[in-house]
């Protein structure tokens, strides 16, 4: 089974070296790259040129044969180019293909069923959380998470929840390298106090989060490891605010997700479980 662990990638607001010629493939790969960024849906030919510092011609060049193939589309009136729908048939291949998503499915399933909220499951990719599986609630007032959402390591109780529980180096080396800015006005953007609520979260077994990202949405997120207690991904529930101040169902939800979450680790190869948590509101 391949392993999904945190790794160092190019952030999105990378240039290309300066002393070295990039080829045409490598010039349309370094484009495509840009579309990776969140919070930069959007792209014009002359922000292109000016961010990788290529001819405004090439850039043009390089996006006609980008969107003949689908990888990229644009939008007539504003000119605009965004990530093209072609996209989503790669990741289908890629859930089809994942022993992670493969053995996860009959969990999230369960999950969903027992709690009936949106339950979704997530890796660390670079340094960002993303979403690989999902399941929506069938509830009429639902809080949503789409397959391929992003965000950063710190915000959110599944993104929390892998850089807790992500090895000491890798944790230091991205508290160090960020610098957090507010998604909402309960974001955690001091250091100092993100690396004790990771502290708090390892020792609880899960992380808890309400209004982190999206306003009026809390979440709850358990880890799943593999044979080496290594963090492989996080197993998330997304709750409208309304229902997780409803103390009895929030804390069934915890409970049941923690037994999906280790029961998922088992499958995965994990024979000890090293913590009992116990749940409860913070």
């Amino acid at each position: 089974m391949d392993k999904i662990i945190p790794v160092r990638q190019k952030t999105v607001t990378e240039k290309p070296a300066e002393n070295k010629k990039l080829n045409a493939i490598e010039k349309a790969l370094e484009i495509m790259l840009r579309f990776q960024d969140v919070n930069k849906a959007s792209w014009g030919i002359r922000e292109l040129s000016a961010e990788l510092d290529f001819s405004p011609a090439t850039v043009q060049r390089i996006l006609t044969a980008l969107k003949a193939y689908g990888f990229v589309r644009q939008d007539p009136r504003t000119r605009q180019y965004f990530v093209g729908n072609i996209f989503y048939r790669f990741l289908e291949n890629l859930n089809h293909s994942s022993n992670l998503t493969g053995i996860g499915r009959q969990f999230l399933e369960d999950l969903a069923r027992q709690t009936r909220e949106t339950v979704y499951l997530n890796v660390i990719q670079g340094n960002l959380r993303i979403c690989i599986d999902s399941i929506e609630s069938t509830k009429v007032l639902k809080a949503g998470m789409p397959v391929g959402n992003q965000s950063p390591l710190y915000a959110g109780a599944s993104a929390k929840c892998l850089l807790a529980f992500s090895s000491d180096a890798f944790q230091q080396e991205y508290v160090d390298a960020i610098s957090p800015t507010p998604m909402t006005g309960n974001t955690i953007v001091d250091k100092d106090a993100l690396m004790a609520e990771l502290k708090k979260i390892v020792l609880r077994g899960y992380a808890v989060s309400l209004g982190e990202r999206t306003p009026g949405i809390g979440s709850v997120s358990a880890p799943v490891f593999d044979y080496r207690q290594r963090i492989l991904a996080s197993l998330s529930l997304a709750v409208p605010e309304i229902r997780t101040r409803d103390k009895a169902h929030f804390s069934h939800c915890i409970t049941l997700l923690m037994d999906a979450a280790m029961a998922f680790s088992k499958a995965m190869g994990q024979s000890v479980i090293h913590h009992n948590p116990i749940p409860q509101h913070v």
